[in-house]
């Protein structure tokens, strides 16, 4: 009996027992698993509290809210670049056709082009009129339609003359690029 612990201190007035223990890594010692290790990753592995996740919207709420705009705004500005750039290729066109034929053809199938480019026609209806006076002259119009017509109001209908004057119906004032 006279034999004493070194992890228990006896005291001679009061009996108290103080224990010590300590935690062996992750795995207790010898090989047996830490209770508080396994209470520990239980409470790691929760998951999410509902105002994270309310912050984690509000954030892509905000994002989306930035991005769908511009980027919309993205898509018509593309779309009337391919129309303006469809347009200047006609007016090419009808330059090369006036120095052949001594006269502007009167449509776009005299041209060559019996079908406007897909990337255009689904935003855009292109034609060519010629405008009577002593100097020949023509007209390229690109008029809008459907999502391009309701989304793009500043522009509107893009005009290109055989002057080389480009302009737009709406109120837009850097329609052309």
């Amino acid at each position: 009996m006279g034999h004493r612990s070194p992890a228990v201190r006896h005291d001679s007035r009061v009996k108290l027992v103080t224990l010590s223990f300590r935690v062996i890594g992750e795995g207790g010692s010898a090989g047996m698993p830490c209770r508080c290790a396994r209470l520990r990753s239980a409470r790691q592995a929760r998951g999410f509290t509902l105002i994270e996740v309310m912050i984690t919207v509000a954030i892509i709420g905000i994002m989306a809210a930035i991005a769908i705009p511009s980027y919309t705004r993205y898509v018509l500005r593309s779309n009337r670049a391919a129309a303006e750039a469809f347009m200047l290729e006609v007016s090419g066109a009808q330059e090369r056709y006036l120095l052949d034929n001594r006269a502007y053809a009167s449509s776009m199938a005299t041209l060559g082009y019996t079908t406007v480019p897909s990337s255009v026609a689904t935003n855009y209806t292109v034609t060519t009129a010629l405008v009577a006076g002593p100097p020949p002259a023509y007209n390229i119009v690109a008029t809008p339609v459907g999502s391009q017509l309701s989304g793009d109001t500043s522009c509107g209908t893009l005009t290109l003359t055989s002057a080389g004057v480009k302009s737009a119906s709406g109120s837009g004032s850097n329609c052309w690029n």
